[in-house]
């Protein structure tokens, strides 16, 4: 087989084989009159499905054109092979269903959602030839998408990275209005690139955070609005390298960090056939694995549509109740949070050396020198949205959230490597592997979740789903009542007990559904 056709080979539908529901169309004495299908309709009901054709263009990027061959998103489908393997006595798995890698699906799964994927990884390992193959998914040329990459650089300017005005308007102008600008073309683009954005200077950082933040550039008063659009950045690392420090706004603004892993030389066939046929893969991408803009708009909102199981939600939310409670922080009950510690620019290390009344092992908190925010929840839905939808599921399982979690927390929530957990032994590999530790931070939360039954046994939520139901027609007697309830279970929990985060963040709606009925309360006295 010649190499043009190899690299043009896309894997038959289904690519994800799943029993679907057949489906029957009620009789309509209508539907008689109707004549015949139009074309237009009866090739929408033909077409591929949105998903289906991730698929496809998710393997055909890891078939032929990224070599990575490191599955390390790993689906089961019942029992699964495992083999111990080394001095370190690290685990080898073999999963029984169908697995992915992170290098390629991450940042498909940003193309869908069109939100922002870092890469990361040694320079030479496909971190810019991934970002350009997003760009040509989206129907742009090889060309428009090279010339329209921004390459980070010490003396790049906002000239430079939003455009300029005209000079024959500068000379001329009574008022800005009457300068028009020049703007780069690549803010108009569905999908945006930007190489070694860490070499940027300061100042240029802040006009990119504004489009990739906001949405739009601004130069000399004249504001150019960008379509929503899939971002692409890369770096050496992510510690902070690079000719300047990346500002904290625009490294928050990140939705999910990808590792560029190594190449694996038992594939150095693949790339000798890459040299002597000649040919990019980039430059060979199949047109039907390539999305209109109307296609993107379509999975985004698909996305969106697939559902979050309650008992789900409620693991995610014991998950991040872990981390925000530092309980020597604050004085007063709602200020004992470790953003306030950081907003005091106090020490860590005394905070924490006061903190003795937990323990520091067991508590998950401690692990971390932050909680998460709302942005980082939001997004972490969001993904994992997308992961069950990639999979062609209409609800998210629990494995689509673990799988996708330490991406999206990669940066976003920092490891205390001082805490007790990271000096035992056997947790040395996590002061380096945070996508691991992540997850195993997910897992001990998942552990503690089911040996407390919080799926059979959660007050606060009967008492939070009894509020959510309304209080339209609800005496002064039953208000009362679920005041009195709310007392109660306050004093139960207190009773003699360390607080954990968990702990706080129920305490904390107690006394927020205490407040709400208490205003309802005095409502109804006046009334």
């Amino acid at each position: 087989m010649s190499g043009f056709k190899l690299f043009q080979r896309v894997s038959k539908a289904p690519t994800n084989p799943r029993a679907v529901p057949a489906t029957t169309r009620e009789f309509d004495v209508a539907s008689l009159y109707e004549g015949p299908l139009d074309a237009g309709e009866e090739t929408a009901a033909t077409a591929l499905p949105l998903d289906e054709k991730l698929r496809q263009a998710y393997f055909w990027i890891v078939n032929n054109a990224v070599i990575s061959p490191h599955y390390d998103i790993e689906y089961n489908d019942g029992a699964a092979a495992a083999f111990t393997i080394g001095d370190s006595k690290r685990t080898l798995n073999l999963p029984s269903a169908q697995s992915y890698s992170s290098f390629i699906l991450l940042p498909l799964l940003t193309f869908a959602t069109r939100r922002k994927c870092l890469f990361v990884g040694g320079p030479g390992r496909g971190k810019t030839a991934s970002a350009i193959l997003m760009g040509v998914l989206a129907g742009y040329s090889v060309k428009d998408v090279r010339r329209a990459m921004q390459h980070g650089h010490p003396q790049m300017t906002l000239a430079d990275l939003l455009g300029n005005p005209l000079p024959a308007d500068l000379a001329g102008a009574q008022s800005m209005e009457d300068i028009r600008i020049a703007w780069r073309s690549w803010l108009g683009m569905r999908v945006k690139i930007i190489d070694e954005y860490n070499r940027i200077p300061t100042r240029t950082q802040s006009a990119l955070l504004t489009v990739m933040g906001d949405n739009y550039a601004e130069m000399l008063n004249h504001v150019y609005e960008c379509p929503e659009s899939a971002w692409y950045l890369t770096a050496n690392d992510d510690q902070g390298g690079g000719t300047y420090q990346v500002i904290e706004a625009l490294r928050d603004r990140i939705d999910v960090i990808v590792q560029a892993l190594s190449f694996n030389p038992r594939f150095l066939d693949e790339l000798l056939l890459r040299i002597e046929s000649g040919v990019r893969p980039e430059e060979m991408v199949p047109p039907e694995i390539v999305f209109s803009a109307a296609d993107i708009d379509a999975a985004g909102k698909q996305v969106l549509a697939v559902t979050v199981p309650e008992e789900l939600r409620r693991r995610l939310e014991f998950f991040s109740s872990q981390f925000e409670l530092m309980e020597t922080a604050g004085s007063q009950f709602e200020y004992m949070t470790k953003d306030t510690a950081r907003l005091s620019g106090a020490e860590w290390h005394q905070l924490t050396a006061a903190d003795n009344g937990r323990d520091r092992l067991k508590d998950l908190g401690c692990q971390t020198r932050n909680g998460l925010s709302v942005r980082n929840l939001m997004t972490l839905l969001v993904y994992a949205k997308a992961m069950a939808w990639f999979r062609g599921n209409p609800a998210i399982e629990l494995e689509d959230l673990r799988q996708v979690l330490p991406f999206v927390l990669h940066d976003k929530l920092q490891p205390d490597l001082d805490a007790p957990f990271f000096a035992l032994p056997e947790h040395a590999a996590f002061r380096s592997d945070r996508l691991s530790w992540l997850r195993h931070l997910f897992d001990l939360s998942n552990a503690e979740y089911d040996r407390l039954d919080l799926d059979r046994n959660d007050p606060v939520g009967e008492l939070s789903a009894e509020f959510a139901k309304g209080l339209d027609g609800l005496g002064e007697r039953e208000t009362r009542a679920r005041l009195s309830k709310i007392e109660h279970l306050v004093e139960q929990r207190a009773a003699g007990r360390k607080l954990y985060g968990p702990l706080y963040d129920d305490l904390l709606k107690l006394k927020y559904l205490h407040q709400r009925y208490t205003n309802y309360l005095n409502w109804l006295r006046a009334s």
